[in-house]
């Protein structure tokens, strides 16, 4: 009877070492899809080639390319502010792929780092607990 009790606690045992591996394997697979993801819609934001204006034309749109620009630099950041870093880095990456010249690109760089900092440490924070 005892050598019963010990074989269904090592099974038991077994049955959750198992588990937890095969948890594990999902979860990084579920992460690298993730990534794969993440990868293909910031490269599908990012222009293959920067394309030519006339100089004529480029004088007249500056100011409105200029509004664009700080446009989506507030909203990029009131969505940071507001608790929604994926958002926000979606926006800076919006604005650094139409704008990568832009005189808000440092700063816009800078903060799409400390959102995705944030994002990390929420997956982490999630991961931890769940």
């Amino acid at each position: 009877m005892r050598v019963l009790f010990w074989l269904i606690i090592a099974g038991f045992a077994a049955a959750c070492v198992w588990l937890v591996w095969y948890l594990r394997r999902r979860l990084a697979e579920r992460r690298q899809a993730e990534d794969a993801r993440a990868a293909a819609f910031v490269s599908g934001l990012i222009p293959a080639q920067p394309q030519p204006t006339a100089p004529a034309a480029a004088a007249p749109a500056a100011g409105n390319e200029i509004a664009t620009q700080k446009l989506l630099f507030e909203a990029a950041h009131k969505a940071g502010k507001a608790g929604e870093p994926a958002l926000a880095v979606q926006l800076y990456a919006r604005l650094l792929a139409r704008y990568p010249e832009s005189a808000f690109a440092a700063q816009a760089r800078a903060e799409a780092e400390a959102q995705k900092k944030k994002l990390d440490s929420a997956r982490d924070t999630a991961q931890n607990s769940g």
